[in-house]
């Protein structure tokens, strides 16, 4: 009798998984708007038209992700809550004593949306200088420390303006705004100095003339923005950091051909021509890697970040 009751609870979930998705699915995005707020509602859109139900995305900034990483980490592993988060999500471990959740045994990783590969230096327009070299020196002579902004602390951003900090001898102020959204504000308005900031964000500031980009962190110049030269061309070639990324992961336990489903989709999604487009124009490049390929990447960061965030004098709170 257990052995039917138990092949008819397997056959209704394979036939659940089958019809996936039947319903609404919630993706969560761990910050409140910024990178993963609009690369999310991109992937969102084509994969309800793609899929046939709505894909529904729901802002749950704070704490550098942790608070929207949480309500994915509790939620049930069905495939109708899904958590899009930026590369906070392997710098927090490194930063944070404790979290409510465990970053590799509560997840399934899907795929990684896009890469940003690099980061923009940028200043408030009413900064005098019009160079990396420049700003150096004149953070130097500041009297008063220089603030900057980030989504929060211990993301990407922070880690990278900490270990400029580091190479050049500046000591800036931090402060950290609930996502990339309010941190590019805050520079565009004048609230803090300077910044490191992913291209999808700060695009927008940056083509309407409200801040200055006097830097790219990445080998070779973006293509979105040419004119901008390279750490290593602007004088610092000792200054090099990955931009990030933005991903999609699903709670623990979710079943794989739903994990799988999901990916496959993205990866048709990634490969529109409206939507590489609007990557473009955005600053990031599409991945869609497999969910396997995808796990080891995260292990991989979580190694990685640790030892940025080591070298940068960040220690855990």
């Amino acid at each position: 009798m257990r052995t039917l009751f138990a092949v008819a609870l397997a056959l209704l979930s394979a036939t659940a998984q089958a019809q996936y998705p039947n319903r609404a699915v919630r993706v969560i995005v761990a910050a409140q708007t910024g990178g993963p707020d609009i690369v999310a509602r991109v992937v969102a859109a084509e994969l309800q038209a793609q899929m046939g139900q709505p894909f529904v995305v729901e802002n749950q900034g704070g704490a550098n992700g942790i608070v929207g990483a949480t309500t994915v980490a509790k939620s049930a592993p069905d495939g109708y809550t899904l958590l899009v988060y930026s590369s906070g999500f392997v710098i927090n471990p490194a930063v944070h004593k404790t979290l409510p959740y465990d970053t590799e045994k509560d997840f399934t990783p899907v795929t990684n949306l896009v890469s940003n590969g690099g980061l923009f230096f940028a200043v408030a327009n009413n900064l005098p200088p019009k160079s990396l070299q420049e700003f150096i020196e004149f953070a130097k002579k500041s009297p008063a420390p220089l603030a900057y902004s980030t989504p929060g602390v211990g993301n990407t951003w922070h880690l990278a303006m900490e270990m400029f900090n580091s190479i050049t001898g500046l000591k800036m102020t931090h402060i950290p705004y609930k996502g990339g959204g309010p941190a590019t504000a805050a520079l565009a308005s004048g609230e803090v100095q300077v910044m490191f900031a992913s291209p999808a964000p700060l695009m927008p500031h940056y083509k309407s003339g409200k801040v200055r980009v006097l830097a790219w962190t990445a080998a070779k110049r973006h293509p979105a923005a040419p004119e901008v030269p390279t750490t290593a061309e602007a004088g610092l070639p000792q200054y090099r950091h990955d931009g990030g990324w933005f991903g999609m992961f699903a709670p623990a336990n979710t079943p794989m051909d739903i994990v799988n489903r999901l990916w496959r989709e993205v990866q048709i999604a990634e490969k529109k021509p409206a939507v590489l487009e609007r990557f473009a124009n955005l600053g990031v490049e599409p991945v869609a890697d497999s969910p396997a390929d995808y796990k080891k990447f995260i292990q991989a960061e979580i190694k990685a970040y640790a030892e940025q965030a080591r070298l940068a004098g960040i220690k855990p709170e």
